[in-house]
């Protein structure tokens, strides 16, 4: 593991002498290599979606496992979306002269070498190499041993592009050991990595933050709530929830709590539960959801369970202040909506509420990079500091200070 390191450590000042035009050269190129290699992804995934009915795993994470000709060419799509975006390195982000006639740059630079941990989704592979590359930074890769092939089967692809344009490939690297003993040597080499970034399940997320020595920056579960104002268009409202639940159940930002205003609960929810019997949703809500609709009780640990599935809690609470107060209790600080038209309403809940992303009158499934122009991301951060929310390029960077003397003291 360490010479392993050592190599990748080595290989970003390589990435430092390559201009932004080079970079976007090579990844257009991965682009068409991976669409070239469509057939041989197909096979490695079929291994995996064996192996995946073998182990039972459930619909959801068979779908967030699933490649077919379409993902893998919106993945190559994303590669040529983040070879158009802006050189992130080298920008001036601020400059001034101090008193002392210092001209002093702030400047944006890479952060070194990146440790990302995934579980379930391909995609993520090329998705993050592709944004380390575009930022200048070497990736170390550890995913999920129910993708195994697929992941291989991408990062080789990947790397015979850079064997070609004679870059290292340790610029872009699985680790070698991917047990859960070479997760943690690697989130304890703070010698060779400069930052791990865990996206997956809690307990993932929970050890990586308890045991790791090199900075983190957690994409934690996607605690989800979409709250239907008493002021809402129940029609609007209603097509934002579906949406936010079944469209694809299985990500972090579908919704797993919907929150209903007390005051239009009983003529919202019999619509509400219509709609979501046609999608074959799981319904389980608070006693004064079932006085008016048939759904299972939502246990306290039900409304803290992020399903990844079709199944769904409700909560009629006491208008916006009840939806803030159980926010507050069970949210993971992803992605809140509130549907209403009356403004100040929506105004206090985009206030109040503390996530990442908050959403007027749109559904949750918009947090995502492309969706919000970033070409791809390495994940939903959910913490405070260095980066939140869909983590592109920009989040890939950090900064340095150039100072210009002419022969000043102190």
């Amino acid at each position: 593991m360490e010479r392993f390191l050592q190599e990748a450590k080595n290989a970003s000042r390589v990435l430092a002498e390559l201009s932004g035009f080079e970079k976007n050269r090579v990844l257009r190129e991965m682009a068409s290599a991976l669409r070239a290699n469509t057939m041989s992804l197909l096979e490695a995934n079929a291994l995996d979606m064996r192996d995946a009915d073998i182990n039972d795993l459930s619909v959801a994470l068979k779908d967030r496992l699933l490649l077919d000709e379409k993902r893998i060419d919106a993945m190559a799509v994303a590669l040529e979306e983040i070879s158009a975006l802006k050189e992130p390195v080298g920008r001036i982000l601020d400059g001034w002269i101090t008193e002392d006639g210092l001209k002093i740059e702030k400047v944006s630079i890479p952060i070194g070498v990146i440790g990302i941990i995934y579980e379930s989704r391909p995609n993520v592979t090329s998705d993050t190499a592709a944004l380390c590359f575009k930022s200048s930074n070497v990736c170390v890769l550890k995913g999920g041993k129910e993708a195994e092939n697929s992941n291989r089967a991408i990062a080789d692809i990947l790397q015979k592009v850079l064997e070609k344009n004679n870059l290292p490939k340790s610029l872009i690297s699985l680790i070698p050991d991917s047990s859960r003993d070479g997760v943690a040597k690697l989130i304890k080499m703070d010698k060779y990595v400069d930052l791990i970034i865990p996206r997956g399940g809690e307990g993932l997320i929970k050890y990586v933050c308890d045991n790791a020595t090199v900075s983190v920056v957690k994409h934690d579960k996607g605690q989800c709530h979409t709250y239907i104002d008493k002021d809402a268009k129940i029609e609007d409202a209603i097509k934002i929830a579906i949406n936010a639940k079944v469209q694809r159940p299985g990500v972090c930002n579908s919704m797993e709590t919907l929150l209903i205003d007390s005051q239009i609960a009983s003529e919202a929810l019999p619509k509400l539960k219509t709609e979501f019997d046609k999608a074959h949703t799981q319904l389980k809500g608070c006693a004064s959801t079932q006085a008016i609709i048939d759904v299972a009780f939502a246990t306290e640990k039900d409304y803290d369970t992020e399903y990844l599935a079709n199944i769904l809690n409700i909560k009629v609470v006491d208008g916006v202040e009840g939806a803030i107060e159980h926010i507050v209790r069970f949210g993971s600080g992803h992605s809140e909506a509130i549907v209403t038209q009356n403004v100040t309403t929506a105004e206090k809940f985009l206030n109040a509420v503390d996530a990442a992303a908050v959403y007027l009158n749109a559904s949750t499934r918009f947090t995502d990079g492309g969706a919000f122009g970033f070409g791809a991301e390495v994940g939903i951060s959910t913490n405070k500091l260095h980066a939140r929310g869909p983590m592109g390029i920009e989040g890939l960077t950090t900064y340095k200070f150039k100072i210009y003397g002419s022969g000043q003291i102190r």
